[in-house]
């Protein structure tokens, strides 16, 4: 390899963007990832190395688990010291979740990780798969004085450049799937890939990822709606070893006033459940202050998400669940911004 070429260790986990259609299945199915050169030509033209490699198993991504943002993580710690950028290729459909764990499990970055996917598979004659892969490895390679442009986890979707843990996947037909909505683009893609390096992170001197890599799996997802019962809450803050719930509110984190709503939340709190506070809203942010009901909310001890998505707060919560810290410290953490993934 030429002395200032880059190298990119490209990781294929499943998703349409790999997919053929077999007939004999009548739908579409991953293929042999190492002939990825011949489907896509363009990518002999790119001045990096490329490395490709797949997870040992091939999901779709609504089969995606814990477990496999761990292998992913691990993967990338084990090849870290050899690739100057990593471009993974996942399925759109939990893509976010993904990007938002692997930003938590791989903190203080100082290279590019670079999750993308496709609306339409390569094997299609008109498709977004060859844009959107080609574009991602030469973000991923892309060095100013030998440092890298983007040292932290992204999503790359239909020339834009997204912060991994503030994306959401917003459309399912058309090519611009993902967007951000309390966070501006880190670079948009025309003829020249333009960067605003305003908006992206600041790498430490080194990355030291914090080993063993796991996360908490007990949490649950609780979504507030008109009509909601106390049995349904129940049902779920009842969950056997439940360790913490996203509590999905009104607006700026408003939720209703109703004497058992709130006993029920409370029993919660009394069991060490953590609530953690986050808006249905796309954009905007909680503001559990701004308005009775939110004020009510904090004062019970519900820990406000800012502007978070949902999954990132998800994930956030297992990752930090998984450290096995005090409570104070774990709800000090939650409430701080610790990638990029809120605003405080």
């Amino acid at each position: 390899m030429p002395k200032n070429q880059s190298s990119v260790l490209v990781i294929y986990t499943g998703g349409t963007l790999g997919m053929v259609y077999d007939k004999r299945k009548s739908g579409l199915v991953p293929f042999n990832f190492s002939q990825i050169l011949a489907k896509v030509p363009e990518l002999e033209h790119l001045s990096c190395e490329l490395t490709v490699t797949s997870l040992p198993e091939l999901i779709d991504s609504s089969n995606m688990k814990p477990a496999i943002w761990i292998q992913i993580a691990e993967k990338i710690v084990e090849n870290y010291a050899n690739y100057d950028g990593f471009v993974i290729l996942h399925g759109t459909d939990t893509m976010a979740y993904t990007a938002s764990a692997i930003s938590f499990l791989l903190q203080g970055l100082t290279k590019p990780v670079i999750f993308t996917g496709a609306q339409l598979p390569v094997g299609a004659i008109r498709n977004d798969a060859r844009r959107n892969l080609v574009t991602s490895i030469e973000i991923a390679s892309a060095k100013d004085n030998q440092l890298a442009i983007v040292p932290e986890v992204s999503i790359f979707f239909n020339d834009v450049l997204l912060r991994g843990n503030r994306a959401r996947k917003v459309e399912s037909s058309q090519f611009d799937a993902f967007q951000s909505f309390n966070y501006p683009p880190l670079a948009k893609v025309g003829i020249h890939v333009k960067y605003d390096l305003q908006n992206i992170l600041s790498p430490p001197p080194i990355f030291r990822p914090t080993l063993p890599l796991q996360l908490n799996e007990n949490i649950g997802i609780l979504k507030l709606y008109p009509g909601i019962s106390q049995k349904m809450m129940e049902s779920i803050l009842d969950t056997e070893n439940l360790k913490g719930i996203v509590l999905e509110t009104y607006g700026a984190g408003n939720a209703p006033t109703s004497q058992w709503f709130l006993d029920t939340l409370t029993k919660a709190l009394e069991k060490n459940i953590i609530v953690y506070n986050v808006s249905q809203c796309l954009g905007g942010k909680v503001q559990q202050g701004r308005y009775a009901t939110g004020t009510k909310l904090k004062e019970m001890g519900l820990i406000g998400a800012s502007d978070m998505t949902t999954e990132a707060a998800i994930t956030k919560m297992m990752y930090l669940l998984a450290q096995n810290l005090p409570e104070n410290e774990l709800k000090k953490q939650l409430s701080l911004s610790l990638c990029g993934e809120m605003s405080e």
